[in-house]
């Protein structure tokens, strides 16, 4: 999840237009999609989005989406110790495993904020029931923002009787807005898929961009289904589509204190037959399609990395086992000099081995074999025979940078995306909270 947010509104308000695109802090990433997913109406879903001036000035803060009854919810959160009070609240309302609201705000986490933070969080869940008509442990929270600040409620308290008024079907790309922080362009996207014949659509939205390093969950993620799904079947398919989507992505190695993914299922779309196992094969389509949308926006995130000028795609091969491929392929995302040597489009393979050798996995020197796009530049325990200069800097030089490691002892294999580090990282960073 991304970190921070500034300002504040000196008036609520309420439902802002999908039409007036949020104002990015920072100039919107080179890798920012060429235009935002549509996102059709989802039966069952109302959202609104209002200013509530939490930390931003000048923009929407909060999001209320209204869930129809009967609602199942899964989720997925952070693992971190430090984790923050909407997170607790979260995991103890998943228990039930139906959901009637999500109250999203930005600008502040709400996290190492004592028992306050969690009294805070309890009062924004009660306001939102109120207003709703619904148990407080059927609301779900999440906040994204600064950590350690005492989180104004009553600021968000006061503007959600107005959001549920303006409630309507159509307000994803203001919903996916009103969560950012650090992030230039909201993450957005849909899918329809089948169960017995029967059609279901699915749409989702995420935020992210810095503090990225998901560790079983993701920055802030919520999507959402019409298909009629009981929630233990939802957590199974959700626990491990993240495993190739939002837990296969790095931008700073940095596990956020707030990563939060619901998945919601209203149960009002396609009347297809009810289904009880998550290894049902009527949903074969739905699983493929969800997996894919997940990874989409997981690839939004990283493509929304801060500063980043590129997307590094960092695929191993012949290692141990999964978990060894992995392993290696996190050390190389996360190394510094591995991003930065991209960044520069510096063909520098050498850091490749470094980040190879200091994963801890088991590797053989000399049997290793690391390539730049379709350029092999290293194999045999030394520089490639082929080795070709300019061929391995031109792999490095555009948007998209491929890198394949093949360790050479087994067939564990894993894929881990993540971006360049840049003087712009510093640059957000150093002035966050400023």
């Amino acid at each position: 999840m991304s970190k921070p947010g500034r300002g504040r509104a000196s008036k609520p308000k309420a439902a802002a237009k999908a039409s007036e695109p949020a104002k990015a802090a920072h100039p919107v990433s080179p890798l920012a999609p060429k235009r935002f997913a549509k996102l059709p109406p989802l039966a069952g879903v109302r959202l609104a989005t209002g200013a509530a001036g939490v930390r931003y000035k000048g923009r929407t803060d909060v999001l209320l989406a209204v869930i129809a009854p009967g609602t199942q919810v899964a989720g997925v959160f952070t693992k971190s110790r430090t984790a923050s009070a909407p997170v607790d609240w979260c995991r103890m309302a998943l228990e039930h495993g139906e959901c009637r609201a999500l109250v999203v705000n930005s600008g502040n986490a709400n996290a190492f904020t004592g028992k306050a933070g969690f009294e805070g969080a309890r009062a924004v869940a009660e306001s939102a029931a109120a207003v709703v008509g619904c148990r407080s442990l059927d609301v779900m929270l999440a906040s994204t923002g600064v950590i350690g600040e005492p989180l104004p409620a009553e600021k968000i308290t006061a503007i959600l009787g107005t959001l549920a008024e303006h409630g309507n079907a159509s307000g994803w790309q203001a919903a996916a807005e009103a969560i950012m922080t650090t992030d230039t362009y909201p993450k957005l996207a849909t899918a329809s898929a089948e169960i017995d014949g029967h059609k279901v659509t699915i749409n989702g939205i995420a935020k992210g961009s810095g503090m990225i390093a998901p560790d079983m969950a993701t920055m802030l993620s919520f999507v959402f289904t019409d298909a009629n799904i009981p929630a233990k079947v939802l957590q199974e398919l959700l626990s491990e589509g993240v495993k190739s989507s939002f837990n296969a992505i790095t931008v700073d190695s940095d596990t956020s204190t707030s990563d939060t993914l619901l998945l919601f299922a209203t149960g009002k779309g396609g009347r297809h037959p009810a289904i009880k196992k998550a290894n049902d094969k009527t949903l074969t389509d739905f699983r493929h399609k969800l997996n894919a949308l997940l990874q989409d926006l997981a690839l939004q995130v990283v493509r929304d990395g801060e500063g980043a000028q590129k997307l590094i795609r960092i695929d191993v091969t012949g290692a141990e086992s999964d978990g060894a491929a992995r392993t290696i392929a996190m050390s190389i995302a996360n190394s510094p000099l591995v991003k930065t040597a991209i960044a520069g489009a510096d063909a520098n393979w050498g850091r490749i081995v470094m980040a190879v050798g200091k994963a801890g996995e088991k590797a053989d020197r000399d049997r290793l074999k690391i390539a730049f796009g379709k350029q092999v530049v290293a194999e045999k325990g030394q520089r490639a025979a082929k080795y070709d200069e300019a061929a391995a800097t031109r792999a490095v030089s555009g948007q998209d940078v491929e890198i394949t490691v093949d360790i050479g002892i087994g067939k564990g294999s894993a894929r881990i995306w993540t971006c360049d580090l840049t003087h712009g990282y510093i640059d957000i960073n150093g002035s966050y909270r400023s």
